[in-house]
């Protein structure tokens, strides 16, 4: 993260907002606000964090990603 005003304030978030517009939202109408709201609450949930794999995490899912840390730092716990 930079500070105020720098452009890496949001690159995340426009980073996950450009995949979600390419490979999701304009791909597909909806008949509503409250559709795609839905719609695409479901797309995150069910593919973009369950499925999709991320080359930040290694080319593995974010869930995957998260379980394996969580593992390795109860293990460092316990050892």
């Amino acid at each position: 993260m930079g500070r105020v005003g720098s452009c890496f304030d949001n690159a995340v978030s426009e980073a996950f907002n450009s995949v979600l517009k390419v490979e999701y939202a304009h791909r597909r109408s909806f008949a509503g606000r409250t559709e795609a709201r839905l719609k695409i609450a479901t797309w995150i949930t069910g593919f973009y964090n369950a499925r999709r794999l991320h080359s930040v995490c290694g080319w593995r899912s974010p869930i995957d990603y998260e379980h394996d840390y969580w593992a390795g730092f109860t293990e460092e716990l316990a050892a």
